[in-house]
């Protein structure tokens, strides 16, 4: 059962505990991310999440890192487009420790000039990094197109020229702005008794920001194709189609059908695009929600001569689909997968951590497991057949990343 409390100041706290494990989760999850920036901010989530282990008014940046290697415990963040989290797994009598050095960085990173421009360099080595990982690189672009003149579409790492322009004056306008005690949600999972949640509520209800009210328009979708050239040995390929968003009604339907497209080894599209035809080493599709829009992927790479006839193939397989539905068989094959992979998460104290925080973060509330399992068990042929026709029966869009930068006529 997961336990919630409401601070006094908005600051929302989740906790669940696990008895039969000795570790704890904790994270601080911020409800903002790429998609509240800017064309002139683009990458300043990414670069406050970087900057907040750089060091504080009590600790250094070594020691923060100390900190959770003496006691053997682990610390992490990441950005997403929608939230931002600081997180730390550690065994259960560290917790208190973990919780007070997560605090530190919160709420007294020092943003000192000399490390930031050290910082930039960093950032500015992971950028081109990832623009030499083609298939990274064309699930950038493919969001670019799909959510063209919308912040959805910017990349999370921002670019060199807005990194470029960074101050600290500039990071804390923005953690002003969007680390408000609304904004905050506090998960905890582990070997944890609920008393904790007093120890947390002591440190994240004593400060206020001003709440700002934020209405972002939701992204249209646009059904565009690009293409760059990179000298690579393969040809990288996405489709992308308008999906739904968190919490919306074809959401589990929606799951079941992706899963028999593209979601593993009996996959229709794992099936005839590697097993029968050879085309593809890794070939797959997932769908991403968001609080109003989403995006369904296929991804796939193969030898540059080939990429019109693989990207053909995924086509024709969607088609079909559409036109002849799931067997029984695959319709009971993608739910026992999905809700396989549902409980076996369970056994992550990190994956229950996160798991309670995004629910909240963006459905506002708990989903009990045994929610999703019945939901997904209703899930009938026709239901399959509905949902695709929804999602791929409209225009979709297309990224290549390929050692000639052509789209293939075939798309």
């Amino acid at each position: 059962m997961v336990i919630k409390h409401v601070s006094s100041n908005g600051v929302r706290i989740l906790l669940e505990k696990i008895p039969y494990v000795r570790s704890v989760s904790l994270g601080i999850w911020v409800g903002t991310g790429s998609r509240y920036e800017t064309e002139s901010n683009n990458g300043i989530s990414h670069f406050i999440e970087h900057m907040l282990f750089k060091g504080t008014e009590n600790r250094t940046a070594r020691q923060i890192a100390e900190a959770f290697d003496k006691i053997g415990g682990q610390v992490n963040a990441f950005t997403s487009k929608e939230c931002t989290c600081y997180y730390a797994k550690v065994m259960d009598r560290d917790v208190s420790y973990a919780l007070n050095v997560l605090a530190d960085m919160f709420f007294h990173s020092r943003f000192d000039i000399s490390d930031l421009e050290k910082e930039k360099q960093v950032i500015g080595e992971e950028i081109k990094m990832y623009e030499d990982t083609p298939d990274d690189l064309v699930h950038d672009l493919l969001s670019a197109t799909s959510f063209a003149h919308h912040p959805l579409g910017y990349p999370i790492l921002g670019t060199k020229k807005t990194l470029a322009d960074f101050s600290p004056e500039d990071l804390r306008t923005h953690m002003h702005t969007h680390y408000t005690p609304d904004n905050i949600v506090i998960s905890i999972a582990g070997n944890i008794d609920e008393r904790f949640i007093d120890e947390v509520d002591s440190i994240f209800s004593t400060y206020h920001v001003p709440e700002t009210e934020e209405r972002q328009p939701a992204p249209s979708f646009n059904p565009g194709k690009i293409a760059r050239r990179k000298d690579t040995e393969q040809a990288h390929i996405c489709f992308g189609f308008e999906g739904v968003s968190s919490g919306n009604e074809d959401t589990v339907p929606l799951m079941v059908m992706d899963n028999a497209l593209g979601g593993g080894m009996s996959s229709r599209l794992f099936q005839e695009v590697r097993e029968e035809r050879g085309l593809a080493y890794s070939i797959f599709s997932f769908h991403t929600s968001f609080k109003d829009s989403g995006l369904l992927t296929i991804y796939g790479g193969t030898a540059a001569n080939k990429i019109g006839e693989l990207g053909k193939t995924i086509l024709e397989t969607i088609h079909k689909m559409i036109r002849e539905g799931l067997t029984k068989e695959e319709l009971e094959s993608s739910k026992a997968q999905i809700k396989g992979n549902m409980i076996f998460s369970l056994e992550s104290t990190n994956s229950r951590m996160s798991r309670n925080a995004k629910n909240e973060l963006i459905l506002g509330r708990d989903r009990p497991i045994d929610e999703i399992i019945e939901k997904i068990d209703g899930v009938t042929l026709n239901d399959v057949v509905d949902v695709a026709e929804k999602i791929f029966e409209k225009p979709y869009s297309c990224s290549v990343v390929s050692p000639t930068g052509d789209l293939p006529a075939a798309i």
